[in-house]
């Protein structure tokens, strides 16, 4: 019988668990944008250049890059979808009727995307706006836009292409958000990430990482590797 009460409670204490996580999930873009700043309070390292950064303001000397053209914008974080908030509402038929604006007071499939942890990162400001809702691929050209930071953005062609280190992450993000929100994918972009994804595998940092959103989100993203919920905090955090 105390056997039995036992295993209850542990049910018990891994369902409340569970439940707090989930509870903390952001629920808009504007909420989700806080969690980041949190997420990343620990190891402050931006994601396409790799830059180091203290609060909004980014340390440019740590990774060498040099402003293409607009040093403000490119001397502050910004919170930038790796699939564009744009690539998500043009599949919804909210974006067609209203936009953007429509789409996050609307469409509670499109807000959740939207507000979804996996899929958003710290990007130096000029960089987000130069990717803009670009997709990625191959790109033949050289990374010098931004000094040492190996980020290249071909606006002619309206594609951009990572830095070797997160490309894998790219691919993965890509999949999931596809998988969970019923986003499609063309073939061509299929095999691509098929590619990075096998090219540049999950690193311990992603690891850690998709553990710590899985506190707060309360799933991880099984395309990089199991999580454990039950190793949450009630606030969500580890």
């Amino acid at each position: 019988m105390s056997r039995c009460l036992s295993l209850l409670c542990l049910l018990l204490s891994l369902f409340v668990t569970t439940a707090h996580a989930h509870a903390a999930a952001p629920r808009t873009f504007a909420e989700a944008k806080k969690a980041g700043w949190k997420l990343y309070a620990a190891n402050p390292v931006e994601f396409y250049c790799g830059c180091r950064f203290a609060g909004n303001k980014v340390d440019l000397k740590s990774c060498g890059y040099v402003p293409r053209k607009n040093a403000q914008r490119a001397g502050r974080i910004e919170w930038e979808h790796i699939v564009p908030a744009w690539v998500i509402g043009h599949q919804r038929q909210c974006w067609q009727k209203g936009g953007r604006s429509n789409c996050s007071r609307s469409d509670l499939t499109y807000r959740l995307a939207e507000a979804d942890l996996h899929n958003l990162v710290p990007s130096i400001g000029e960089v987000n706006g130069d990717r803009s809702n670009f997709g990625y691929g191959w790109l033949p050209q050289k990374p010098t836009q931004y000094g040492a930071c190996p980020m290249v953005v071909d606006f002619k062609a309206k594609k951009a292409m990572p830095r070797p280190q997160v490309r894998g992450m790219v691919a993965r993000t890509y999949f999931y958000m596809s998988e969970r929100y019923g986003l499609r994918l063309s073939k061509q972009d299929k095999q691509m990430y098929a590619a990075w994804n096998k090219q540049y595998p999950v690193k311990p940092w992603e690891l850690a990482r998709n553990q710590k959103v899985a506190c707060i989100m309360g799933r991880g993203n099984p395309y990089v590797g199991k999580v454990d919920l039950a190793a949450c905090s009630p606030q969500g955090k580890r």
